[in-house]
């Protein structure tokens, strides 16, 4: 018989999922305060898309602690207007789930909005009645929910917000989605998913068929090849945000942009062979580009 899954082991099972992005989550040079603040909101935003993708740890037990102990991975909607609910209770009250109760320091200390977490609920939400974008703007237009709240969270967490900010940090954060995308496009496939614009794919002549084929053709390439770049020119329109700050916080945005850069030169290495399994970069690249990046020359 298999053991019920803790509220603890819930909460580190999402947690353990920081050290698989392509980004640093919460490094260790940055001051205590902020280690935490990150990891309690990475923790929301990592929740909230296993909800959405029916990632959720075994054993039932973050639908227990939503209130919804009857909802199955496929009740995602339920699921997500539940933790909703418990979001809710973080700004007024006192949240079910750890990772919540977690948050919740965070979110009285850095006084921070509900904004930016309902945004991500409101993503996660339409990836269950929106599977395939027309156009880039759509995509972008997605993004706007699905990853630029977290780095608008980032800069309220460390006390640097300002419009200008916001607006590199949105470039970054659609090319870091962008690229993961790209990463992901056959697990995408496979939960009936395409992130691809349909006007892209028309364009270099790549039908669903050949995303779901077991070889990577020469168009499903250069339609990679060409998201690829577009991710690419989006984090250099943002890398001005690394210079716009100092110390420590420059040194993690500077792993953000170099992790979306290292990915992509992953998928670059990778011939844009994406179909096999998700090209990924290895750490050696990713400091030589934080570097590059924070000698100013990329």
């Amino acid at each position: 018989m298999t053991a019920a899954v803790t509220a603890p082991d819930a909460e580190r099972a999402t947690l353990d999922k920081a050290a698989s992005e392509n980004f640093p989550v919460a490094p260790f040079f940055l001051p205590r305060t902020w280690r935490g603040d990150l990891v309690a909101v990475y923790g929301f935003a990592r929740l909230v898309d296993d909800i959405g993708d029916g990632d959720l740890a075994p054993g039932g037990a973050d639908a227990r602690l939503l209130g919804v102990p009857d909802a199955g991975a496929g009740d995602r909607l339920l699921l997500l207007d539940a933790f909703e609910a418990d979001l809710c209770r973080v700004f007024d009250g006192t949240p079910r789930h750890p990772l919540l109760r977690r948050l919740q320091p965070t979110v009285r200390r850095c006084r921070l909005t509900p904004e930016p977490f309902l945004g991500l609920i409101a993503a996660n939400r339409q990836d269950q009645l929106v599977t395939r974008y027309e156009t880039y703007d759509d995509l972008l237009a997605y993004c706007e929910l699905s990853a630029n709240p977290v780095g608008r969270l980032v800069l309220a967490v460390t006390g640097t917000s300002t419009p200008e900010r916001i607006r590199l940090s949105d470039a970054v954060c659609t090319a870091l989605q962008i690229v993961e995308h790209l990463q992901d496009v056959a697990e995408d496939l496979g939960r009936d998913r395409i992130y691809l614009p349909a006007e892209d794919m028309k364009r270099f002549h790549v039908q669903e068929a050949d995303i779901a084929a077991k070889t990577t053709s020469a168009s499903v390439r250069a339609l990679v090849a060409y998201e690829a770049q577009r991710a690419r020119d989006l984090l250099n329109e943002g890398a001005p945000l690394v210079g716009s700050v100092h110390g420590r916080l420059k040194l993690l945005l500077a792993g953000f942009v170099a992790g979306g850069r290292a990915a992509i030169d992953a998928i670059a290495a990778a011939d844009y062979d994406v179909l096999p399994g998700p090209p990924r970069p290895r750490k050696g690249r990713l400091l030589r580009e934080a570097g590059v990046i924070l000698r100013g020359k990329g």
